[in-house]
């Protein structure tokens, strides 16, 4: 049973010496591994693993978690409210474009400057 919805819930296992407290236990942490997988593909788009070794797939976990950390931040602390995943697909449309980023994050919508006397445009 439940203890915080009080629903009742019934495993099955083939491992008889487990009390069904540890059967219902490992369930949870396990569903807690299955979220966190698919906030990795949904969020992250890591899609499938480069490497296979254990290292490979960490140093893969850590980049894509660190990154959605950077997007947080940049998320918390401008002024316009972005949609994560609208932030997400307008820095990868601009990744190589020059602007002053924080200006552009911050208001993402204003229009292109005329030229200034060396051809250069300013913020889009």
């Amino acid at each position: 049973m439940d203890s915080t919805t009080g629903d009742e819930y019934e495993f099955l296992t083939n491992n008889f010496q487990w009390k069904p407290s540890m059967v219902a236990m490992i369930y949870k942490q396990r569903w807690q591994i299955e979220i966190f997988f698919k906030h990795l593909k949904q969020r992250l788009k890591v899609t499938s693993f480069v490497g296979t070794s254990q290292n490979a797939v960490q140093i893969q976990i850590w980049t894509a978690l660190i990154g959605i950390l950077l997007l947080k931040y940049i998320q918390k602390k401008v002024i316009f409210k972005w949609n994560l995943s609208n932030l997400v697909s307008f820095i990868r449309m601009n990744i190589f474009v020059k602007i002053d980023f924080w200006q552009w994050a911050n208001d993402p919508f204003i229009k292109k400057k005329s030229p200034d006397k060396n051809g250069q445009f300013g913020v889009f």
